[in-house]
């Protein structure tokens, strides 16, 4: 008799303003086993249980026009509700202080653009380790920023 094994579907939210980026982005995460939701800016509802969003990671640009993925990163971080979900910033520009000062306030990990297949494999022992405290960690859903 055999066992059954659920394979595990990790939900992504990738925010960029470049519908581009988002669509290699959506690409990269479908090849990796990942369900990806794109959006091209986020609301954070305080109300809104994060478990409700059903994603496991946020994915953001840092230069988007309203808001800086630094300034998204701070505000998950500061969210009771939000905090929990691991992000990850990506940028184009290799500007180490930027870099270090994402890293220092919470964001799990920072990639140069162009994101390649590599970088995204490297998140799910990043996702795994978030999985062993709660096993239904969810995501969020994107609208305009508040």
């Amino acid at each position: 008799m055999g066992i059954a094994v659920e394979k595990t579907q990790f939900h992504v939210l990738a925010v960029d303003d470049s519908l581009i980026d988002r669509n290699l982005i959506e690409r990269l995460l479908k090849t990796s086993s990942f369900q990806d939701e794109q959006r091209d800016s986020v609301s954070l509802d305080e109300d809104q249980d994060h478990q409700d969003l059903g994603v496991n990671l946020i994915i953001t640009d840092y230069c988007m026009p309203g808001i800086t993925g630094y300034d998204l990163l701070k505000r998950i971080k500061k969210s009771s509700s939000f905090k929990d979900i691991p992000v990850i910033i990506m940028s184009s520009e290799n500007i180490p202080s930027r870099i270090n000062r994402c890293l220092e306030d919470g964001a799990e990990e920072f990639l140069l653009k162009p994101v390649q297949l590599s970088d995204v494999n490297k998140l799910r022992p990043r996702l795994m380790k978030g999985r062993s405290e709660d096993i239904d960690v969810p995501l969020i859903e994107q609208g305009q920023v508040v």
